[in-house]
């Protein structure tokens, strides 16, 4: 499966995974004004055996195949073993 990662101007660390590169017709407007301008990082090959760094390639192929788009956000930070809240999308 293609896959094309975007980054928005707008938030540092979030990415979004659409199939076709600037194929954007089944993501939400709300999700592309929340990221900005987007600027291409990468087109890459998915299948089940590729590696992702902070993603589950199998919740990416997924999420493009049900909904057309996968949005990456940082991890939520841990203090003392307490998973807590990342801070707000607005």
């Amino acid at each position: 499966m293609n896959c094309a990662i975007y980054k928005g101007s707008k938030k540092a660390d979030h990415y979004l995974y659409v199939e076709c590169e600037d194929d954007f017709d089944r993501v939400p407007q709300h999700l592309l004004e929340l990221l900005g301008e987007l600027s291409l990082v990468m087109n890459i090959e998915l299948n089940e055996k590729r590696r992702l760094m902070q993603a589950d390639v199998k919740k990416v192929m997924q999420s493009l195949t049900e909904q057309g788009y996968y949005f990456q956000v940082p991890p939520r930070p841990e203090i003392h073993g307490r998973e807590y809240p990342s801070r707000s999308l607005r």
